[in-house]
């Protein structure tokens, strides 16, 4: 199987409308891939606060349409990575979008874990309640979103489910690096699957990002990861893998809680 994660530089001064026809050329240009991924909030920066309000679309928006057709141009999986979505109920959520290759919308995902404690997305975004997975012909997606990425019930949950490859889209900040690659690395694994993490390059409102995506295999073993920079990490990874490697040391039979 072969990924793409297109590490998206977010610059503040060229427009949404302009980033969304330059990534969705990035992602026509992956046409051969199975699997392709942006990072989160890439239209705004997912520390541009500010702009939530002022930027958030209806699911069936603009980056929906655009991404749609990019996805069937490219006749690929597309995890479209997360908008700011208004529901018609004027509440503002982090929404993940996954297109199938025909440009169908496969599945979409609220983020459940919002982060900033007492300040920004944490107060700006309401919460999701749903766990999200994704059948594609060679494996099945949990989806899942930055922050959530430190707390491993969720991930536990989408096992459960049949995830056999976690996908997270991230807007991670730089001071906090290490964080990333430690958590991508423990969710592989504890719960012994693909890690495909897709983070942002940039600086989103004076905040530095990280970026370094990264793929990780389920014995924890990093099989690619990116530079600093906008860049394109491209992988290709066997998804029988990962019945192989619970067969081989099936530590997930001995759950007690």
């Amino acid at each position: 199987m072969r990924a793409s994660l297109i590490q998206i530089a977010v610059d503040e001064d060229e427009s949404v409308e302009s980033r969304r026809r330059r990534v969705a050329s990035l992602v026509r240009d992956q046409a051969g891939a199975d699997l392709v991924v942006l990072p989160e909030l890439w239209t705004t920066g997912a520390f541009a606060f500010e702009e939530f309000g002022n930027e958030a679309e209806p699911l069936e928006g603009p980056t929906y349409e655009v991404m749609a057709k990019a996805a069937s141009d490219a006749g690929v999986w597309l995890h479209a990575g997360s908008v700011p979505e208004r529901a018609p109920d004027g509440t503002l959520y982090n929404t993940s979008l996954f297109f199938s290759p025909s440009g169908e919308l496969a599945a979409s995902y609220r983020k459940i874990h919002r982060f900033g404690f007492d300040k920004g997305e944490a107060v700006l975004m309401g919460r999701g309640e749903d766990l999200v997975t994704v059948r594609l012909p060679e494996t099945t997606v949990g989806v899942a979103t930055c922050y959530d990425l430190r707390f491993p019930e969720l991930f536990r949950g989408l096992v459960d489910a049949g995830a056999e490859t976690l996908v997270i889209p991230a807007g991670w900040p730089e001071r906090r690096r290490a964080h990333w690659t430690l958590l991508a690395k423990a969710r592989a694994v504890e719960n012994q699957a693909f890690v495909l993490a897709c983070g942002t390059a940039g600086t989103h409102a004076r905040v530095p990002q990280a970026g370094h995506s990264i793929v990780v295999d389920p014995w924890g073993e990093v099989l690619a990861e990116a530079g600093a920079g906008e860049e394109i990490l491209t992988v290709e990874f066997d998804p029988g893998k990962v019945s192989v490697t619970r067969e081989q040391f099936p530590a997930l039979k001995d759950r007690v809680l």
